[in-house]
């Protein structure tokens, strides 16, 4: 079946060999799952039994996909949310013949997935992991394992498709209508981020975007009536979804049927399949032992003979399954994109401006002149908060820049996200194209929706108060696993939010974000280590970045008389050392807001005759990355005498000030109070540091002599 036609009656009848190949192939899947997963002595055997039927017929009769060229921009993305089913995945990659890309998107000449690879499930160095894995493996366009991120991440293609759509798409030259199959299980049903993004989903109408939820109500635990006994369906439909029914998974027509009419009704789909888990396991069908664990030698062999299988067979792809395979989505997937390229050279020659601008943001890559208006932030000792200045530099870059978007979980104005200038627009149900995007309050769902756009090259951000980065955390961290260039923008960044108490202020969260592998946090101490933090933000393709800014004014410093605000490239930087040369005798390192406090007592001890250094240190990451020379010159290791400030968890700071140093954060929840008291209860104040400071020479002299 072309899926272009949503006419039943328009198929070609099938004759009884084709039937008989496609139960060949859906039972090829189940087999080559179930060797796997006793091979490994590990994995989820039953839903790949289950759901092979509906992979089957979506990837061989649905799905506009070109397994030569797995890149294609305008393929139909297949996202498998139940990620645990993996090798529902792997065996149908496999047999499709999914090319292999390297990491610079080239053709590696081989398989994604080799019969070998599917032989070695859960081994390492195979390209089939426990769980899917974006990057490692081509096909996979996602990474999935915590449940519901899947459904928020396809929500967030959708949203892409159709803003590409918009932007892109001329009279005659349709670039932009691919579909996003999502498989979804009771799991996914029962997490919230899936639900967020499943309610954000019905008020965008994306009408592009189809769940089909294997209801086969089995858990880890048991069935799902010990916990879970809403009806599903009902709550989509409240969400504006339209809901379609299928009550058996192996029932191929019913499910065309069901895939024929995704997209008609200008809304989201689900497609509620009923299956058996283990299905033709005998002793273990519809049962919780099928769910994640090995089936075990024997019932394998009998699942086997109630397939018609050769009972002893291992990783048997029989005759003519790779075949009709390729006769099937190879055929008509080479020539649905090979029609779509023959267009695209078409529109070429028609809006060479826009072409050109497409294979930039296919790329990944920044417009020429992205930073051409960015503010230069002069001296000023009251200054503004970096949230205030991060506003402005967005702004500046957003508008030479059309595709970054993004938006908050309702805090755009206090986070400043907000995209003001003209022709900005709103991102709603029809206004596709827009630049803002409203989350709603949604923050779980907002971390998967940018994650989405970001797995179809847009350049997205999403933003909050830091406390509230614990809300996204799967996210933040799925970011980094994926090496994709998300952008997350955290307000209110310390005791700094003053009465909203501790509930609101982020003490721990600056330690667990920077323990993400991967992940670069940036926390400027002023506007123009702003400038210089979108700077970085803007140029990274493969690491996804935290922006991490104040509520409340800090000074623009004099970069007349300290360091340039471009040192923030390295990670940390020299501010100010003693104005006559001399050895420094102490170290104050600040982030952000801090950073002011230790000028402050620099100066004060310069005056007693001090030699003290500052060191600006807004990314550990960075610093991280550079080389000894460089980090042994600003933090020199025969100067021990060293204080950190920091309104946060002083977790980790001793790898900067050793374990002699004074560490100057926070070591309890903080307090609700106005800011000035706060800072008098817990220690930050310029006499404060200035008094650490003295100590510290004192007991380096004493460690020395």
């Amino acid at each position: 079946m072309d899926r272009t036609s949503n006419d039943p009656s328009a198929r070609t009848p099938r004759s009884p060999e084709e039937d008989r190949l496609d139960k060949r192939c859906i039972d090829t899947i189940r087999t080559l799952s179930m060797d796997a997963v006793q091979k490994a002595n590990s994995g989820h055997p039953g839903t790949p039994m289950a759901m092979a039927p509906v992979a089957y017929t979506l990837v061989q009769h649905a799905l506009r996909y070109d397994p030569a060229d797995p890149e294609w921009p305008n393929r139909d993305r297949f996202v498998l949310s139940v990620g645990h089913a993996s090798m529902l995945l792997y065996s149908v990659l496999h047999l499709m013949g999914v090319a292999g890309i390297g990491p610079d998107g080239a053709s590696l000449g081989s398989a994604a997935v080799t019969l070998d690879d599917i032989k070695h499930f859960r081994q390492l160095g195979s390209k089939c992991p426990g769980h899917p894995e974006y990057r490692l493996t081509a096909g996979v366009e996602t990474t999935t394992g915590p449940l519901g991120q899947g459904c928020g991440n396809s929500v967030g293609m959708a949203i892409a498709a159709r803003w590409l759509a918009t932007r892109f798409n001329r009279p005659d030259f349709p670039l932009f209508d691919y579909t996003v199959y999502t498989l979804c299980g009771d799991g996914d049903m029962m997490e919230g981020v899936a639900s967020e993004a499943a309610s954000l989903a019905g008020h965008l109408k994306l009408s592009n975007l189809c769940w089909i939820y294997d209801s086969n109500r089995i858990s880890i635990e048991g069935g799902t009536d010990l916990a879970f006994t809403e009806d599903v369906a009902a709550r989509f439909r409240a969400y504006g979804w339209t809901v379609i029914d299928v009550a058996d998974a192996n029932d191929t027509v019913a499910l065309l049927d069901a895939l024929d009419r995704v997209g008609r009704s200008g809304s989201p789909t689900m497609i509620v399949v009923h299956s058996h888990i283990g299905f033709g396991a005998p002793n273990k069908q519809d049962t919780a032992a099928a769910h994640g664990e090995p089936l075990g030698a024997d019932e394998v062999r009998l699942a086997k003979k109630s397939y018609g299988w050769p009972e002893d067979s291992q990783f048997l792809v029989p005759d003519g399954v790779y075949k009709h395979f390729a006769d099937g989505v190879g055929r008509r997937g080479r020539a649905l994109r090979e029609d779509w390229s023959s267009m695209l050279e078409r529109y070429t020659k028609a809006h060479p401006d826009l072409a050109a601008e497409l294979h930039r943001t296919l790329k990944r890559e920044p417009p020429p002149g992205w930073d051409a208006d960015l503010p230069n932030f002069p001296t000023d000792a009251k200054g503004l908060a970096t949230r205030d200045s991060s506003g402005k530099v967005l702004n500046a870059i957003a508008a030479r820049y059309p595709e970054l978007l993004g938006g908050a979980a309702d805090l755009a104005p206090s986070t400043k996200t907000r995209l003001t200038f003209q022709g900005a627009g709103d991102l709603g149900p029809h206004e596709p194209g827009g630049r803002n995007l409203h989350f709603g309050v949604r923050e779980h769902a907002m971390g998967a929706v940018v994650n989405g756009l970001a797995l179809s090259h847009l350049r997205a951000y999403g933003s909050g108060f830091l406390i509230f980065s614990d809300y996204m955390k799967p996210s933040l961290r799925l970011s980094a696993l994926m090496e994709l260039p998300s952008i997350w923008i955290f307000t209110h960044d310390s005791i700094g939010v003053g009465e909203d108490g501790p509930t609101h202020q982020p003490i721990e969260q600056l330690a667990g974000l920077r323990s993400i592998p991967g992940l670069t946090v940036l926390r400027p101490a002023d506007a123009q280590e702003v400038v210089a933090a979108w700077r970085v933000i803007i140029g990274l393709k493969h690491d996804p970045a935290c922006l991490v800014l104040t509520r409340q004014a800090v000074p623009t410093l004099d970069r007349s008389r300290y360091a340039p605000a471009a040192g923030l490239a390295r990670g940390a930087y020299v501010l100010a050392d003693p104005p006559d040369g001399r050895k420094p005798e102490v170290i104050l390192v600040g982030t952000g807001s801090e950073v002011s406090l230790c000028v402050g007592a620099y100066e004060t001890l310069t005056q007693d005759g001090i030699a003290a250094r500052v060191v600006s240190m807004p990314s550990w990451e960075l610093f991280e990355r550079q080389d000894e020379d460089y980090r042994e010159s600003v933090l020199p290791p025969a100067v021990t005498a060293r204080v950190s400030v920091e309104q946060g968890s002083v977790i980790g700071w001793d790898r900067y000030v050793g374990m002699t140093g004074t560490k100057i954060g926070m070591h309890t929840f903080g307090s609700s109070a106005p800011l000035k008291d706060l800072l008098t209860q817990f220690g930050f104040t310029q006499d404060a540091v200035v008094a650490a400071a003295r100590e510290q020479i004192t007991a380096s002299k004493k460690r020395s002599g």
